[in-house]
């Protein structure tokens, strides 16, 4: 077994049959054309889906609004590039020499869009079972720590609730890019605050999660710290 495929034994308690598709998981597109874009949009679909159920399950008294946000909370790509650094995830992937140089193997998107591919790639060799139980057990205790449905917002929710509080008019989302084929386009997306000359731009496997990952990265500029 190649070291890959001893870290995901170790890591996620699973194994592929085919060594091809988990490096294919693991390859980032600047390390070459055989990448893990196509793998990443599968293992999106495949993860909302299986955390979806999960939350169904275990929450039968919440409003299909409460699971929307109990989901959009567990499969952010915050949470996605958080989980997938406790796995160590990073050292696994591989990227061209330009990433590798910047620090790639940290970079949150990066890993989160690598956690995505390699879902992908389970579900591929595994079948769905497999790959729900894996997903299961990789959420398990996020899950648990969820707090309350009416204590969740997204970060474009947060970043406009913050402004109105402030004064400030809402932001404003710039598509400045649409690359792919249809089934696995990527987005590039600017969010502008023009009262306070910030912007932020971020990429992202739909419109809404770079504009989620837009938004985040203007929540963490040290301007908005001070109240108007």
């Amino acid at each position: 077994m190649d070291p890959a495929g001893r870290w995901l034994k170790e890591r996620l308690g699973c194994t592929l049959t085919d060594g091809g598709l988990l490096r294919q998981a693991l390859t980032h597109r600047s390390h070459g054309p055989d990448n893990n874009e196509r793998l990443e949009y599968l293992g999106d679909a495949l993860l909302s889906f299986v955390v979806a159920e999960m939350l169904y399950r275990n929450f039968p008294e919440a409003t299909e609004g409460e699971l929307s946000r109990y989901r959009a909370t567990l499969v952010s790509g915050e949470a996605l590039a958080q989980l997938a650094a406790e796995l160590d995830l990073g050292s696994q992937v591989l990227l061209g020499d330009g990433e590798l140089k910047s620090g790639g193997k940290r970079r949150g998107t990066i890993l989160a869009d690598a956690l995505e591919a390699l879902f992908g790639a389970i579900y591929l060799d595994r079948g769905l079972d497999t790959a729900r139980e894996v997903a299961l057990g990789l959420f398990h205790e996020a899950m648990r720590a969820l707090p309350a449905a009416s204590e969740l917002k997204d970060a474009k929710t947060r970043l406009q609730e913050l402004l109105q509080g402030r004064g400030y008019a809402l932001p404003t989302y710039t598509v400045l890019e649409v690359t792919g084929d249809p089934h696995e386009q990527r987005f590039r997306v600017r969010c502008d605050i023009g009262e306070l000359a910030l912007s932020a731009v971020a990429d992202g496997s739909s419109r809404r999660r770079a504009e989620q990952e837009a938004a985040m990265r203007i929540l963490e500029s040290p301007s908005l710290l001070t109240p108007r």
